[in-house]
């Protein structure tokens, strides 16, 4: 049972910072390095799913784990309000069409749990619509993983409300982040409480591939918890470059 008030949201007492962003470097790299297998071989592909709070640092952690990467094997992708288009289709049918191909890497900024999470809070679609959600998301992720040797690595961006309130704040306060500012985030801040009561049944009924809870309140320590995650987790998959024949290289 993940219970997200019994988890810090940041680094634990021992973490050097200074250490960590060197590890982070690193990393970075080595992701790169295993990518460029994983796209040589087409046997497997990757999903990753950032999920958080507002302010939690989706886009930042994308920029930062993925950074050295080819852009040419990796798609990134976020879910807002849907189309006209994708509101006349299943809530699903805009998401499958972004899985990733084998060799590639895809990341969700915001996902398809977006349709639990929003519509749930604002109360958009009945709970007995939710549940049968649940159950279709369940079954979308074992498919991609059994049909299309897909691993999905799921990330809760776990952030504190008096941090959101700090970066919400900055959005006015410094000229170069006004851009970012949206009067519609300070109202959904203050449904915290409903938010919070929607992931945490996200968490524990979307589980079947487990959930990652990062720590989000340290930009420094977020970007190297997901970035070490990733790398494990290309590390386990081991991509190999093909073997190619003699008769191939033939000219």
């Amino acid at each position: 049972m993940i219970d997200l008030s019994k988890i810090s949201t940041v680094s634990p007492e021992n973490a050097d910072k200074d250490s960590l962003k060197k590890e982070l470097k690193k990393l970075q790299d080595y992701i790169a390095a295993m990518q460029e297998k994983m796209y040589a071989e087409k046997k497997h592909s990757l999903l990753v799913v950032f999920q958080g709070m507002d302010s939690s640092g989706k886009d930042g952690t994308t920029n930062a784990v993925f950074r050295e990467c080819s852009p040419i094997a990796i798609n990134v992708k976020g879910y807002g309000k849907p189309t006209e288009e994708e509101f006349a289709h299943d809530f699903l049918w805009r998401v499958h069409q972004n899985a990733p191909k084998k060799g590639m890497i895809q990341v969700f900024v915001r996902s398809h749990y977006e349709e639990i999470l929003v519509q749930r809070v604002h109360k958009w679609i009945p709970e007995e619509q939710v549940d049968k959600r649940i159950k279709a998301i369940n079954a979308f992720e074992e498919l991609l993983a059994f049909d299309n040797n897909t691993t999905i690595v799921k990330c809760y961006l776990h952030l504190s409300q008096a941090h959101q309130q700090e970066k919400l704040q900055e959005r006015i306060d410094k000229p170069e982040k006004n851009w970012k500012h949206n009067s519609d985030d300070w109202a959904e801040a203050k449904l915290w409480d409903e938010y919070r009561a929607a992931y945490h049944d996200v968490l524990n009924r979307c589980n079947a591939i487990p959930w990652h809870i990062i720590p989000a309140d340290q930009r420094w320590y977020r970007n190297y918890y997901a970035a070490k995650l990733v790398a494990e987790t290309l590390e386990k998959m081991n991509p190999q470059y093909p073997i190619i024949s003699t008769e191939d290289l033939k000219i």
